[in-house]
């Protein structure tokens, strides 16, 4: 998680809970489980992954 905390947390304010969640939300599910490399797809990102299955 060292890159989870070098991104946005560090400069943003949330004056509720609800934004914090959303920010979390979309940094692990739209940016890191999507664009990662994974081993398990021989170390490519489940996008490129999809793309080569095509």
């Amino acid at each position: 998680m060292g890159s989870l905390k070098k991104r946005k947390w560090n400069i943003n304010y949330f004056y509720k809970i609800q934004e914090a969640e959303e920010l979390l939300f979309d940094h692990i599910e739209v940016y890191y489980n999507r664009h990662r490399s994974h081993s398990s797809l021989d170390f490519v990102s489940p996008v490129q992954f999809e793309v080569n299955a095509a």
